[in-house]
């Protein structure tokens, strides 16, 4: 559900900020983000929060934000409302205002370059938060639980036996369990507090560079591996087509430049055994989320879709399976190249 501008300005009230200009950022499909453009000439962003996240994200945001600046690490910071909350509680939904930071955002990398820098300011992000207590006030059951989204797939084969577009689905869904059946294991491996979501737009770059600048959009922030954590950066950066098409490959010199950068830049943080888990930690990840998407295929329920290129939910999520799918079997095909060395 998306809110109007009205409903918008209505919440920019409870920041102080009436009468501000809102633009549009279409980036992205979980929250519904505008530019906020003051009378004062100040600049922030506002965000109608995805009902996923409960109010008390926004504790978690503050929290770990505030050591990262510390740590000169840059992302967007909470802007408090007039009544020194975190985020606004509307009858329309739970909105929050952002420092805004000037920066591009790329929905696709092909540079070396450029996946070197996001690594290496993902390993910086990593390294600022390497022993930090944190108790998250919110938390999400299993975003990267591979065997609980295998076994939802399979229930949902089975509630779903009347979608109409049951007989497309099935064979990919039945191609992702026999794959999940073959999953490299990862071992046993430290959780640390990461990021949670590190596809290319959740990183600005610097305008017309290849610098990677800032990392956002923090709600999905929790504890677990590395190996979970990278394998999602991976699967997203080292796939130059992109997770709309059904071809999708794993680009190897993209994949040794970040593994690379990233190796170097957290060296004194990463275990051995985390270093030795990111082969896996890719083709799990990959082949996790063509679960997610295949399950969501039939039960158009989760995930946000591209209403301009697609004619459903449901359409554009077996896509979007079918691609990681392609891309869990690329990584596999290439496992032995794919060591990353110390």
């Amino acid at each position: 559900m998306s809110a109007s501008g009205s409903a918008a300005e209505t919440a920019l009230a409870a920041f102080g900020m009436q009468g501000a200009a809102l633009t549009p950022i279409t980036v992205g499909l979980i929250n519904q983000t505008w530019q906020v453009d003051t009378a004062e000439g100040g600049r922030f962003v506002l965000q109608r929060v995805n009902p996923i996240f409960t109010p008390a994200v926004h504790q978690d945001i503050a929290a770990i934000t505030a050591r990262l600046a510390e740590r000169g690490v840059l992302t967007p910071r909470l802007v408090p409302t007039a009544a020194g909350a975190l985020c606004a509680e509307t009858a329309d939904g739970v909105y929050r205002v952002l420092t805004y930071i000037d920066g591009e955002v790329v929905s696709e990398v092909h540079s070396e370059a450029r996946v070197a820098s996001m690594a290496a300011l993902v390993a910086r992000f990593h390294r600022a938060l390497d022993g930090f207590e944190h108790r998250f006030a919110f938390t999400r059951p299993g975003p990267h639980d591979t065997p609980r989204h295998l076994a939802f797939l399979a229930a949902t084969l089975r509630d779903c036996e009347t979608h109409p577009r049951f007989a497309d689905v099935l064979p990919v869904a039945r191609a992702i369990l026999e794959h999940g059946a073959q999953l490299p294991p990862l071992g046993p491996l430290p959780t640390r507090i990461i990021h949670g979501d590190l596809k290319v737009t959740n990183l600005m770059f610097v305008r017309g560079s290849a610098e990677a600048l800032a990392i956002l959009d923090l709600d999905t922030m929790a504890h677990d591996t590395l190996a979970a954590e990278m394998g999602d950066a991976l699967r997203s950066w080292c796939n130059p087509l992109g997770e709309s098409d059904p071809r999708a490959e794993l680009d190897l010199g993209l994949y040794r430049a970040a593994t690379g950068a990233y190796v170097e830049a957290a060296e004194d943080v990463l275990t051995a055994a985390e270093r030795r888990a990111l082969p896996a930690g890719l083709e799990t990840i990959a082949l996790e989320l063509s679960a997610r998407f295949c399950a969501d295929a039939l039960r158009e329920s989760y995930f946000g879709w591209d209403s301009a290129r697609f004619g459903s939910r449901g359409e554009h999520n077996l896509v979007r399976a079918r691609s990681q799918l392609s891309l869990a079997a690329s990584v596999r095909r290439q496992r032995g190249a794919l060591v990353v060395e110390d």
